[in-house]
Order: structure tokens, then C-alpha cells, then sequence
């Protein structure tokens, strides 16, 4: 076979979806893990090139996707309190919480402002020494490390009022959750590329080891997502379990050192809450305690009775799982569009309803 990235051709795409349909001689099922593959798979038409044996799901690659209700809930009540400014990443303004979204919160007068780095909403903190200005920290190994070096930096600059509600969570321990669930039932994990640079391949030895699972890391290219099919279903057929690298060009076994080292630095492990797949022990961060000054939920009122909900006819936790398609979802495309989205996974350019919304239902 030549080498993918040598020939970025449609005929080399050709060749490699032949290669599958001729290996795939079971029925295999292969969850991506990655928001950008999930886009990616879509915009390519690339379950259109796959076997009938062979069929993808979307997991828990989409960090506002897999944010629970009860987070987002408590965010906007952080924005409702004086002398607060809220920071965040453009995507997930129209999150839709329990009762309203951020959006529709900026609209009412709370002051909430979107930014392109946490270290924007250290400088704005730095610019209005009389706001608290709370950054809502979302996202897995990919984006932490930003938000222990803003926590740093606001450190060495002397700025006390730079706040993170920290909902970050780590991929691992939510692959081996889902390696574990015999409703879903997988053949192989379709590795996420931008994870992997940061955390590197070694870290998904233990799945491979504790459930006999395929872990295969690829890249975004469509010729790189089929390369990693491929790869997956020889690995199936062979009888084999272990991690491969079609990403070489960007992960290595380390991952990134420096990177992980800044978010040790800031953050410890803590149990998390991920939306549909509940608790998982281990799979959240929290600040250690020589950071807790910059913690935001030393602000957050005391608990109450109100419970966070989602819409009932909503199939979001579902689909994170892998047990639900968006289609399955009776809401998809009728009550809930881009335009007026019903739960996370059609508001994120990363959900799974979105993809399917603005590519594969064409």
C-alpha cells in the first residue's frame, strides 16, 4: 500500500474503503471519540464508502456536548451575581441549560463575554480590577493546559480577580466506562488526534489491556480516518488488541510533557459528572488547594432544591454513549434545528446532531 501521506487523492480513497469492504467480513462497530472526527466522518461522506458491516458511532468527543446540565446551570448563576463578568468560548453561549442559556442571559444584562484564550479573560481581569471575571473551563486534555496557564500567569501578574469554574475532564477514564458497557457493545475505538498529542498513545494501553479493545489514534484528513478503519479491522480479524499510531506525524507515546506537566501543576483528579453517561471516578479535575483562591465555586450559592433537567424528549445523553444516533432522536430536525436547539449535541460545531443536521442527512 503507498503511504497516506503521500497520495491525498480520491482514487488513494478508493483504494482504502476497498480494502475495508474486503477485510470487514463480520459486522464491526467502531465508536470515534473525537468531536472533530464525528465533523469530519460527515462532511466527507465517509460512512458512505464503509460496508454495511461496518458502522460508526459517535462517543463523548464533544466537551460542551458531554458538560452536564447542572454546569452550565451553575455558570449562569455565577453571571447573575454583582459585579461578575463571564468568560467563554463562543460555544456554548447557545447551550441551552435547564431554564435559559448563556445567550439568552447576555441578552437580559448579564455581562458575558466571549473570548478567543483564557489568557483574554486574564487581561480583561487585569483591565477591570472591579469585576470578578469568571472563565468557564470546559474541554479535555486539549484545552486544560490553556487554563493552568492563564491560572499561572494570572498568579505571577498579582491578578485577584480572574476566577475558572473548572468542569475539565479527561478522555481515558471515559473510554474505559464505555469499553466496559455491554449496551454499547464496541469493536474498536476510533482515537482522538488532539487528545493523543497531549496525552499520548500510553495512555490508552489500559483499556487495550483490562477489555481487549482496538485503540487506533488517527488524524482528520478523510484518507486518515480511513487508514484508522482499516487499521481497526485488521486488528479485529487478526484476533489482536493494541494501540496504533496512524497520527505519527503528531502523537507520540509521551504525548507532551510540558503541556501535561502546566495542568498537574494547577490540577488534581476528581470524580466528574458527564452528561448521559453519569459519574465516572477519576475522569474530572478540580484545583489543589494552593490554587483554590482562583476556584469559582467559592462563589456559587448554597444547593438547593432545584434540580437540573434536560428536555425529556432530548436523546443527547444517548447519543454520547453511543446507544442513540440522532436520528433516533424523535426531536431531530423537527423540534430541534441549529436555529433552536433542544440540548447540546445540535448547538456544538462538534455534536453529533450537528454533523448529522448540516451534512449527512443530505
Amino acid at each position: 500500500m503507498r503511504y497516506i501521506d503521500e497520495f491525498r487523492d480520491g482514487q488513494l480513497a478508493q483504494d482504502l474503503a476497498a480494502c475495508i469492504r474486503r477485510d470487514a467480513v463480520r459486522p464491526i462497530k467502531l465508536m470515534e471519540v473525537c468531536g472533530t472526527h464525528t465533523m469530519a466522518i460527515a462532511r466527507h461522506g465517509i460512512k458512505s464508502l464503509l460496508p454495511d458491516t461496518v458502522r460508526l458511532i459517535s462517543g463523548p468527543g464533544c466537551p460542551v456536548c458531554v458538560t452536564p446540565q447542572s454546569d452550565i446551570d451553575r455558570f449562569i448563576g455565577l453571571g447573575r451575581q454583582p459585579d461578575v463578568t463571564l468568560t467563554s468560548f463562543g460555544d456554548m453561549l447557545r447551550v441551552p441549560g435547564t431554564t435559559t442559556s448563556l445567550e439568552t442571559e447576555r441578552a437580559r444584562g448579564v455581562d458575558v463575554r466571549v473570548v478567543y484564550s483564557p489568557l483574554d479573560a486574564v487581561a480583561f481581569a487585569q483591565e477591570h480590577p472591579e469585576r470578578r471575571v469568571i472563565f468557564c473551563g470546559v474541554g479535555f486534555e486539549t484545552t486544560t493546559p490553556a487554563v493552568a496557564l492563564a491560572v499561572l500567569e494570572a498568579q505571577r501578574s498579582g491578578v485577584t480577580n480572574f476566577f475558572v469554574l473548572c468542569g475539565h475532564k479527561t478522555m481515558p477514564q471515559a473510554l474505559i466506562a464505555l469499553a466496559g458497557d455491554p449496551e454499547v457493545a464496541l469493536d474498536g475505538f476510533i482515537c482522538p488526534g488532539h487528545v493523543s498529542a497531549i496525552l499520548g498513545s500510553d495512555a490508552y494501553l489500559p483499556i487495550v489491556a483490562a477489555y481487549h479493545i482496538p485503540c487506533v489514534i488517527t488524524g482528520f484528513e478523510p484518507l486518515d480516518i480511513l487508514q484508522a478503519i482499516w487499521m481497526l479491522v485488521k486488528q479485529i480479524n487478526d484476533g489482536h488488541a493494541e494501540v496504533e499510531v496512524q497520527y505519527s506525524r503528531a502523537v507520540l507515546p509521551a504525548g507532551n510533557p510540558a503541556a501535561a506537566a502546566c495542568t498537574h501543576t494547577v490540577f488534581e483528579a476528581t470524580d466528574a459528572d458527564w452528561r448521559g453517561i453519569g459519574v465516572i471516578p477519576g475522569s474530572g479535575l478540580r484545583f489543589r488547594q494552593e490554587f483554590a483562591a482562583f476556584d469559582a465555586a467559592q462563589f456559587l450559592p448554597p444547593l438547593t432544591d432545584t434540580v437540573s433537567t434536560e428536555p425529556s424528549v432530548c436523546a443527547c445523553g444517548e447519543i454520547l454513549k453511543g446507544r442513540k444516533t440522532p436520528t433516533d432522536c424523535p426531536a431531530f430536525g423537527k423540534g430541534c434545528t441549529p436555529a433552536r436547539p433542544l440540548g447540546a449535541c445540535m448547538v456544538s460545531s462538534e455534536g453529533s446532531c450537528a454533523a448529522e443536521y448540516r451534512y449527512a442527512r443530505r
